[in-house]
């Protein structure tokens, strides 16, 4: 299950890991477009179906874990790659607390929502990767100014990143989180230096692990970055 994957990075992590054998389900808020861009990657060759996600909306999250159940009887991979960036023009000092509850409900809550659905699936089969969307704006040794809304998001994703990590030791699931770094989509923009392809490629190695892979760890191009 890729979470926003209909466009941008979570396209091409779906279309990485469909390329890898896996079968991949597009979480699409919008489930129009989920369907039109698992049509176009199942014109590919791929192996690739779509379900309606809203990751605000705890209705919607149920619904498209319980229908994942349901059509492939397991779920092992969850890659919560869907959020936002919506305050790029603020400061901590000054904050729009509008902003900020929505950055926090769809970057944080919804990530743990669809972890909350899919644990339960994996530890049936004593196997999972989860695999947290971040970024190096959430580190804290390198904290720095703006966009406060979205680095408290992410800070507080990676921690989520490690309770659940620690939770699950030795259960066979691994969780970890990445950053993709600033990647040429609709949310970065055309001056973004980074292919998806090259975003796409760390998520892809950590939703495919071996068994004795890393947990707990926060990662940058196949590399641990500090928290």
């Amino acid at each position: 299950m890729i979470t926003g994957g209909n466009r941008g990075l979570g396209l091409e992590i779906t279309r990485q890991l469909a390329g890898r054998g896996l079968h991949v389900v597009i979480g699409a808020r919008d489930g129009g477009r989920g369907v039109d861009a698992a049509r176009a990657l199942v014109g590919e060759g791929l192996s690739v179906s779509s379900v309606p996600l809203d990751v605000a909306d705890p209705d919607s999250v149920q619904r498209a874990f319980a229908e994942v159940a349901v059509q492939l009887g397991r779920l092992d991979v969850l890659v919560n790659n869907a959020g936002i960036a919506i305050d790029e023009d603020q400061t901590a000092l000054r904050p729009d607390f509008s902003r900020i509850s929505q950055t926090v409900e769809i970057n944080l809550y919804g990530a743990w929502r669809c972890c909350s659905m899919a644990i339960p699936q994996m530890r049936r089969h004593g196997y999972g990767r989860i695999v947290n969307l971040s970024s190096r704006l959430a580190s804290l040794s390198a904290m720095g100014v703006g966009e406060p809304a979205y680095r408290v998001s992410k800070t507080a994703l990676n921690a989520l990143t490690r309770l659940l990590a620690g939770e699950l030791l030795g259960s066979g699931i691994l969780v970890n989180a990445v950053s993709p770094g600033w990647v040429r989509t609709e949310m970065g923009g055309p001056d973004a230096p980074r292919t998806v392809a090259q975003g796409a490629a760390t998520p892809v190695w950590l939703a495919t692990l071996p068994d004795d892979g890393p947990t707990g760890g926060f990662f940058a191009d196949g590399q641990p970055v500090d928290w």
